[in-house]
């Protein structure tokens, strides 16, 4: 099946999420356009960083520029549009604000080259997109920037697009474990106990932590800053309880501090809001498995494809179809595609 027929008529809000810089998510971005331009299929456009720049401001080097036909609906900052080889009409000026300047919502009069720049709030984007989506889209693609994974958090995006390639490393098994590693914290179980997922959107809406033991009863704790956090909360683990919620991010030092004051941390499943919110590197991840960690989230992930780019900027490369091939064993049953190929 080809990657737009996983996208149209099944989603409305689709995020594009890059493992790094040149793994190939622009290209990827330009090929749903296409396909939706030949499926007369109306999109909207933006972005959590900045793309369609001949250049990269950063490394200096060529970038794939973004094309759109009339119709398209596009959000990117003021100083942007300017620079738009497009024509496009302004449909409102939002009242977000970038770096660029204002974030504005537009609709494209005639086709040409166009760069997106839209809001880094992950609330503004929401809704951003479901503005595009009242002007007429069908489909809302969001590019996002390098780690900025919190595009793809089902709260923003319908579904998500992970973009792989050589860029991670030269060794391919290392692009491959990666990518296993980045699928599977998106595809972390759900919690599926309604009580429970009501009690942790209530904590989640406060930015709390809490606790809760193994007759349901709940206790809240007091945790100011990040800091110690850890600590705070192997603490205050004992041998009932059952379940620990986490408002913002799950990252290494928590859980160690956790299992280093903790004689129970076996004994509980930490729910986090959803996987966008984990930053724990591949090996410390398998360790932490290993040792008995369980993690479930509130909201899950829908994946809807794998891309490969074999090429990577330094100048060497995989086989194209093999190094497809060897991915899809890797992740089956997710879709994995080269949309070059594909082409």
């Amino acid at each position: 099946m080809k990657l737009f027929d996983l996208i149209y008529p099944h989603y409305k809000t689709v995020s594009l999420i890059g493992m790094a810089k040149n793994a190939g998510k622009t290209m990827v971005l330009n090929h749903i356009i296409e396909e939706a331009i030949e499926n007369n299929v109306k999109i909207g456009l933006t972005s959590t960083g900045r793309d369609g720049e001949r250049e990269d401001i950063v490394t200096k080097t060529e970038k794939p520029t973004i094309y759109v036909e009339r119709g398209t609906i596009i959000a990117t900052a003021k100083d942007l549009l300017l620079k738009c080889e497009a024509k496009v009409e302004i449909l409102e000026v939002t009242p977000y604000t970038t770096s660029l300047g204002e974030v504005i919502i537009g609709k494209v009069r005639s086709c040409g080259l166009i760069q997106l720049a839209g809001p880094d709030v992950n609330a503004y984007m929401k809704d951003v997109a479901n503005k595009m989506l009242s002007y007429g889209a069908a489909i809302v693609l969001i590019d996002g920037a390098i780690d900025r994974k919190s595009v793809a958090s089902p709260w923003i995006a319908d579904a998500a697009i992970l973009s792989t390639g050589a860029v991670i490393s030269r060794n391919v098994e290392v692009v491959k474990n990666e990518t296993i590693h980045q699928v599977e914290l998106f595809q972390l179980e759900e919690v599926k106990c309604e009580n429970l997922k009501k009690v942790a959107a209530e904590i989640y809406e406060r930015k709390g932590y809490a606790i809760v033991d193994k007759n349901g009863s709940v206790e809240e704790l007091s945790i100011k800053t990040a800091l110690n956090s850890g600590t705070i909360i192997g603490s205050a683990i004992n041998g009932d309880s059952k379940f620990v919620i986490l408002s913002g991010s799950l990252v290494e030092r928590v859980i160690t501090h956790i299992m280093d004051v903790c004689p129970y941390y076996k004994n509980v499943t930490f729910i986090v809001q959803d996987s966008t919110k984990i930053f724990i590197d591949r090996r410390s991840w398998r360790a932490f498995k290993g040792r008995g960690i369980k993690v479930k989230v509130l909201h899950p992930i829908k994946i809807l494809a794998v891309t490969t780019n074999p090429y990577a900027p330094e100048g060497y490369f995989f086989e194209p179809q093999g190094f497809l091939q060897h991915m899809r064993q890797a992740l089956s049953p997710i879709s994995v595609i080269d949309v070059k190929l594909e082409e």
